[in-house]
C-alpha cells in the first residue's frame, strides 16, 4: 500500500469513528473493539477513574489508543506538550491540566471530524491552554525547538513514513526535549502472514515496527537515551475471535505470536548539544 493510500485509509477510518462518537455510537478502529466488547485487551482500562471522570464522555469514547502516555511521561508545570495524532483530545486535555496555565498542550490531527470533536471536548472541559492544529505528523506545523515534550497514543505505527515522523519530532523538540509515546511494537521474528493478521487486529494498518527497528530509526533521527518498555503484551488468545474469523487456527499460530506483539512506552531525548 502506498503512503497516500495508507494516509487516506487512516483518515477515512478515524473520520468515521469521530462521526460515530459524535452521534453517540462509539466505534473503535481495530480487532475486538469492532465487536463492541467492553474487555478489549487493547483499549480498555488505560485511564484511571479520576482521569476519565474529569473529562467529557465523548473524549473518553473517542480514545482509540493502546496506552496512556500522559501517565508515563514526566510533565511539569509550564511545559509545552505536543500530541501527535490527537484524535478526540483526551491526552491533550489531560496534559494541559498537568502543565497548568503557564504551559500549553497542542494536539495535531489530519482529520476534520476528529478536530471538530476535540475542540468540542475542549469547550466542554473548560480547558483554555490547548490548541488543536490541523496537519500531518510527517509535517508538523510548528517551528523548530518549540516543544518540551512530544506524546502520541498508538498513532506513529499508522504512518507509512515513520522516518519522516521521527525527524519532524526531533526538529520541533527543544534541546533536551523528550519523546514519550505509546505505540504498537513487534518483538522477535514472526511469519509475515501471521504478522499481518495480528497487526490488522492490534493496529488497524499492518505497519508496526519491531523494537530494534524503532530504536534504529530514533537513533538515525538524532535521539539519544532511547528505551522501549512493554506496557501490554498480547497473545493469540487475546485475538482469538478476530483470528478465527480470518480463517487462522489460533492453537497452531499461538507459539509464533505469544509475547511478540505489545503496546509499549517508547522514550528518547533530543541532545542538548
Amino acid at each position: 500500500m502506498s503512503i497516500e493510500n495508507v494516509k487516506e485509509a487512516v483518515k477515512d477510518k478515524y473520520g468515521e469513528i469521530a462521526r460515530s462518537v459524535s452521534s453517540g455510537n462509539r466505534k473503535s478502529c481495530c480487532g475486538p473493539s469492532c465487536c463492541g466488547t467492553v474487555d478489549d485487551p487493547i483499549t480498555s482500562n488505560l485511564y484511571a477513574a479520576d482521569q476519565s471522570a474529569s473529562l467529557p464522555e465523548s473524549a473518553v469514547l473517542a480514545s482509540l489508543g493502546c496506552g496512556n502516555p500522559t501517565a508515563l511521561a514526566e510533565l511539569h508545570p509550564g511545559e509545552v506538550v505536543l500530541d501527535l495524532g490527537s484524535g478526540g483530545g483526551i491526552d491533550v486535555l489531560l496534559s494541559a491540566r498537568r502543565v497548568g496555565p503557564t504551559g500549553k498542550a497542542y494536539g495535531l490531527d489530519m482529520t476534520d471530524d476528529m478536530l471538530s470533536l476535540a475542540r468540542e471536548n475542549q469547550q466542554k472541559a473548560g480547558v483554555e491552554n490547548v490548541e488543536f492544529l490541523k496537519g500531518e505528523i510527517e509535517s508538523i506545523p510548528l517551528p523548530p525547538n518549540s516543544v518540551d515534550v512530544i506524546i502520541s497514543n498508538c498513532v506513529i505505527n499508522l504512518s507509512a513514513d515513520k522516518d519522516r515522523v521521527l525527524r519532524e519530532a526531533f526538529r520541533v523538540l527543544k534541546p533536551g526535549g523528550r519523546f514519550a509515546v505509546s505505540d504498537v511494537v513487534v518483538r522477535g521474528e514472526v511469519p509475515e502472514e501471521v504478522r499481518r493478521h495480528m497487526l490488522l487486529w492490534v493496529g488497524c494498518i499492518a505497519g508496526a515496527l519491531s523494537d530494534e527497528q524503532y530504536k534504529a530509526k530514533l537513533n538515525a533521527a538524532g535521539f539519544c537515551d532511547i528505551a522501549i518498555e512493554p506496557t501490554r503484551i498480547y497473545s493469540a488468545e487475546d485475538a482469538r475471535e478476530f483470528l478465527t474469523a480470518e480463517g487462522l487456527d489460533v492453537s497452531t499460530i499461538a507459539p509464533q505470536v505469544d509475547g511478540k506483539f505489545m503496546s509499549a512506552f517508547v522514550r528518547a531525548t533530543k541532545p542538548i548539544q
